[in-house]
């Protein structure tokens, strides 16, 4: 049923853009929302971006990895404890305190 969902779902241009780039990001690194939107093309949609992000559930697209300008992890679709264990367990997090 889900599949069917995520089938039915239609995506902008600008998700495709964000989510393009977002599939890019290495493991262990990460992109600020800003840096996102810039590489996007759209400099001045940072927020939109966290919006782009909050409503992707593909499993390819690495939407952990996109953190706030001021090193503040940010929301997840999935819960921000899923976040901090994510990047915790790629190397983004070791040695950091929150």
């Amino acid at each position: 049923m889900l599949k069917n969902y995520l089938q039915k779902q239609t995506t902008s241009l600008f998700q495709k853009k964000v989510y393009e780039v977002v599939k890019k990001i290495p493991q262990g690194q990460v992109l600020t929302y800003q840096q996102v939107a810039k590489r996007a093309g759209y400099p001045k949609a940072a927020r939109a971006v966290g919006s782009a992000l909050n409503k992707n559930y593909n499993p390819i697209i690495p939407c952990h990895r996109v953190i706030c300008s001021d090193g503040a992890l940010g929301k997840y679709n999935k819960g921000s404890d899923t976040k901090e264990a994510l990047l915790r367990k790629e190397g983004y997090l070791t040695g950091k305190s929150l």
